[in-house]
């Protein structure tokens, strides 16, 4: 039991546009390893080519990403959580509500966490709405999220609008720009209060599902 609660938490990682699993594999280990230790990180390449000058108002290829997103899920999971920067932290943020509607994701566990850097709110301001995140946000998502937004990023605004549609959700506020900070002190101390809120949460839901398999025996 010990080592189940101590456990890494395994998270997917989906970078922004122009950018790849590598770059953002970089960027994530600015941080201390105090966190790093923690996580178990996996980064994943997008699986289509990025289109020119983007305005994030239309998305192509959307049902094809989220289907190749639940084959990778499949075939390398489980996965607890997912980090995104960016155009990856938008899709990251729909992703629960679209499983919750049974929309995507239907052949994996429920999503348990999420981290968003730098992200947005699908049919927020000036990002478009694809058809199937239509109800992604139609009720306040309750589960555990850490929200890291710039002061200076161009998606600030977006940002802090996807951080309301969270219940109690952890948030960093950073002097940059649309980046991926290092942590200071202060920002450390968000981090170990949300890691030790989905430590809680994750322990909760084995313990439900080991009382469900109880009470079927």
């Amino acid at each position: 039991m010990a080592s189940q609660i101590q456990r890494k938490h395994r998270i997917l990682c989906l970078h922004g546009n122009s950018s790849s699993a590598k770059i953002l594999n970089q960027q994530v280990h600015r941080w201390p390893e105090t966190v790093l230790e923690k996580l178990d990180l996996v980064f994943l390449d997008a699986p289509f080519p990025v289109e020119e000058n983007p305005d994030f108002s239309e998305f192509t290829n959307f049902e094809e990403c989220l289907a190749y997103l639940e084959d990778y899920m499949i075939n390398n999971g489980p996965f607890d959580g997912f980090l995104g920067f960016s155009q990856g932290a938008m899709l990251s943020a729909a992703l629960p509500g679209m499983q919750r509607d049974g929309l995507a994701l239907t052949k994996v566990p429920k999503i348990k966490f999420l981290i968003l850097i730098s992200g947005g709110k699908f049919g927020g301001i000036k990002i478009g709405l694809p058809e199937l995140t239509l109800t992604a946000f139609s009720v306040p998502l309750e589960l555990p999220s850490l929200h890291i937004i710039g002061d200076l990023d161009r998606f600030r605004l977006e940002s802090i609008e996807l951080m309301e549609a969270f219940v109690d959700p952890f948030v960093i506020y950073h002097p940059e720009g649309h980046t991926i900070p290092k942590l200071d002190e202060k920002s450390l101390e968000v981090v170990f209060a949300f890691i030790e809120r989905i430590q809680e949460t994750i322990r909760a839901d084995e313990a439900r599902i080991c009382l469900n398999e109880k009470s079927k025996l």
